[in-house]
């Protein structure tokens, strides 16, 4: 039987990493201790006999050596446990004070190091950085269908054979192939082009529609660049891959070497993904109307993905893919085709670093081959801005699309705009240039954003330049000054000002000093770290911290869908699990962290 103290919930982290017996110690040596408002429960630099866990009633934590607001640290509430740090290290990093009456379990300093002695999983809990803490948490949780999606390897699924056939092979013989060897796909090897795949399907369509005969060379059917997996990575990712690219099977490689293909049909063995048929509602669509039915699903499909678990990361990568799918269906409906050769479509901000996960305001832009003219352009691009509008994307108040000639450019524009940002320092300058470094092609000709992108990357060697876009890193304010109300308005933390800004543009800056070319955050901050502009620990928590602040803001986001009210930013900080709030002040912690490396990476006073 699970020992009990009324009150204190030992089934819950950190408690639930303990067995039945280190439970009954917490049980048996827990104290109640009474504290009147303005009580000092721990000092700053000092050691404390207790490690507290709040019943009723709130304590504040506070830096006595910080001057007004910025000495508020966090606020800690009924259920939160705090003093750990001052009994593990021996000394306080903060001041610890009661606000109003507070009622606290007291729990004995050496009955809590004995266990941490004891308990490896329960002394990493508060010895580890933020990653290790959330993996310790994730571990205890019942694992969802999805969970089970997300941790299930592509080489642990029912891979299809792969045999692969020379270019010059003739298609009878290549269907003769597929029905030897039982598969569906062959891949066809000698191209200078690189390895392709055709289908059973494209055998058939060549025949029937196409006017060869079965002695025709299978090299130009095959569909190429190869779409790959490696062995190691999640079936979440070949969802995301097959999504993005509008194809039913990817091949799987172990290193450079093909093992197997894997396709749709496989992966929802395994999970029932609404986005596939997303996918290919938006294939199939015809008009403007039919995009947009069938993008009406996403927002449900992020409902249900945050609420089985989704990991932060994953769930970007497959809403960027029908993101970036409806914009190219709707690119499609508003230029003809003759004419998108000449037109690169950029997403910029957050769906070009592939970080949009609910429908927001439109960023867009367009590069236009030089010399190229057509009247019916401008036309185009607003009826490409107002069917986005219409779709749920809204039309940016600050002008940033395609639709307004100052974002619609050809590539010698482009590059004096450029040239500009460079010589102009001043707010809106500085966020123009901001959201252009993530900018990503997603419909058109990609190769006329390739031919000004190396602009763009030679700004990175302009000191000043740099100095002045890491200023709006630290220029945010301090995230963790909440005292008994949060500070923020409407009783709310606005988490993107003082947490995902911070580390979404000093990783962008620092990708742009040290030549990185990744647009994602959490791939700039992998490259940031191989590159040695980051340290390994802050290069680990980081993009757990930006994790959980943006499943923070998503999960308010969509209660507030819930509630009729549009999403915003802000995220009601007491409303939070107990365990939610411990994240938060953990993720916040890192975020202060990497403003103080940007600080002195880059000479700013912090």
């Amino acid at each position: 039987m699970t020992a009990t103290v009324p009150g204190l919930d030992l089934d819950s982290p950190p408690f639930d990493l303990l067995d039945a017996g280190q439970k009954a110690r917490v049980a048996a040596a827990v104290d109640l201790g009474f504290h009147p408002g303005g009580t000092r429960l721990i000092e700053a630099g000092q050691a404390s006999p207790h490690v507290f866990v709040i019943l009723k009633g709130r304590v504040q934590a506070s830096d006595p050596g910080a001057a007004g607001d910025e000495s508020r640290f966090a606020d800690y509430g009924p259920g939160d446990l705090f003093g750990a740090f001052a009994v593990i290290a021996g000394r306080a990093r903060h001041r610890y004070t009661a606000v109003g009456d507070a009622l606290c379990f007291l729990l004995p300093a050496a009955v809590f190091e004995a266990l941490l002695a004891e308990n490896p999983r329960f002394a990493a809990y508060f010895h580890e950085a933020l990653s290790v803490k959330r993996r310790l948490l994730a571990d205890r949780q019942q694992p969802s269908e999805l969970s089970r999606l997300m941790l299930t390897r592509v080489r642990d699924a029912q891979l299809a054979p792969v045999h692969a056939v020379p270019d010059h092979t003739g298609i009878g013989a290549a269907a003769l192939a597929l029905r030897e060897h039982k598969v569906d796909c062959l891949v066809v090897t000698g191209d200078p082009a690189g390895p392709g795949i055709v289908t059973r399907t494209d055998l058939l369509d060549a025949l029937t529609t196409g006017g060869l005969d079965a002695s025709a060379p299978i090299g130009a059917l095959a569909s190429r660049p190869l779409r790959a997996v490696r062995a190691d990575d999640v079936l979440f990712q070949a969802i995301v891959t097959m999504t993005e690219h509008h194809i039913e099977r990817v091949v799987v490689l172990d290193d450079e070497t093909p093992i197997g293909t894997l396709g749709m049909a496989e992966v929802l063995a395994h999970y029932a993904s609404s986005s596939h048929l997303i996918s290919l509602r938006l294939a199939r669509a015809q008009s403007i109307d039919e995009i947009a039915d069938a993008a009406a699903g996403m927002t449900d499909l992020v409902r249900q993905l945050h609420a089985q678990g989704a990991k932060m990361s994953y769930l970007m990568e497959l809403v960027s893919a029908l993101n970036r799918r409806v914009m190219a269906r709707v690119f499609e409906q508003v230029v003809p085709a003759e004419h998108r050769g000449k037109l690169c479509l950029l997403v910029l901000g957050s769906e070009g670093r592939r970080e949009q996960i609910l429908k927001t305001d439109q960023d867009n832009a367009l590069v236009v081959a030089e010399g190229f003219a057509w009247d019916g352009l401008p036309a185009a691009m607003d009826a490409f801005s107002q069917a986005l509008a219409r779709i749920g994307y809204p039309l940016c108040p600050g002008g940033v699309m395609a639709s307004n000639p100052h974002w619609r450019l050809d590539q010698s524009a482009w590059r004096a705009r450029i040239a500009q940002w460079a010589r102009v320092a001043d707010g809106q300058t500085a966020l123009d240039l901001a959201i252009a470094l993530d900018a990503r092609p997603v419909a058109g000709n990609a190769a006329l954003f390739d031919e000004i992108a190396p602009s763009l990357r030679a700004l990175g060697k302009d000191q000043i330049l740099l100095r002045y876009l890491a200023e709006a890193t630290l220029s945010k304010g301090n995230p963790l000054t909440w005292r008994g109300q949060v500070r923020e308005a409407e009783g709310r933390a606005d988490l993107k000002r003082g947490g995902v800004f911070p580390i979404v543009h000093g990783l962008r800056t620092l990708a742009l000093k040290h030549g990185v070319a990744h647009r994602n955050s959490f791939d700039r901050c992998a490259a940031l770290v191989q590159a040695g502009a980051l340290d390994a620990e802050l290069g680990r928590d980081l993009p757990q911290a930006l994790a959980v602040l943006m499943r923070l803001r998503l999960g308010q986001q969509l209660a507030d869908l819930d509630a009729g009210h549009a999403p915003g930013n802000g995220v009601d900080v007491h409303a939070l699990r107990r365990l939610d709030r411990e994240l938060l002040r953990d993720a916040l912690r890192v975020v202060n962290a990497f403003k103080s490396h940007v600080a002195d990476t880059f000479h700013l006073a912090g």
